[in-house]
Parts: structure tokens; C-alpha cells; sequence
């Protein structure tokens, strides 16, 4: 009799594995930007750029 050969799962888990951690990237990527989407970066920004044009300003008086 033929003997009966143990199927190979090896690609099942390397499949599975990859596709977990696509989901972790995306989860990930989403928590990351999170921050980005509030609008709290470009006021920030608006206020940061205002403060060195008023430190740009304030030099060129004082020359």
C-alpha cells in the first residue's frame, strides 16, 4: 500500500503570517496619522512660521 503523505502547511503559515502583517502595517499606519488629520499640526505650523517672521521683523527695526 502506498503510504499516506503528511500534508505541507508550510505556505499556509508563511501565507497567513504575511497577511497578518499587512494588518498590523495598516493599523499602525492609521494610529500614526491620527495626529495629522486634527489640524493641530498646521496650526503648529501657522504659529511657528509667525513667530519667526516676527523674530525676522524685529531685527531688521532694531538695525
Amino acid at each position: 500500500m502506498a503510504e499516506e503523505q503528511e500534508k505541507d502547511n508550510t505556505w499556509l503559515y508563511a501565507g497567513v503570517a504575511i497577511a497578518a502583517v499587512i494588518v498590523l502595517v495598516v493599523l499602525l499606519k492609521q494610529d500614526e496619522t491620527k495626529h495629522l488629520q486634527s489640524g493641530s499640526v498646521a496650526q503648529l505650523q501657522a504659529e511657528t512660521f509667525s513667530n519667526i517672521e516676527k523674530r525676522k521683523t524685529g531685527n531688521k527695526t532694531a538695525e
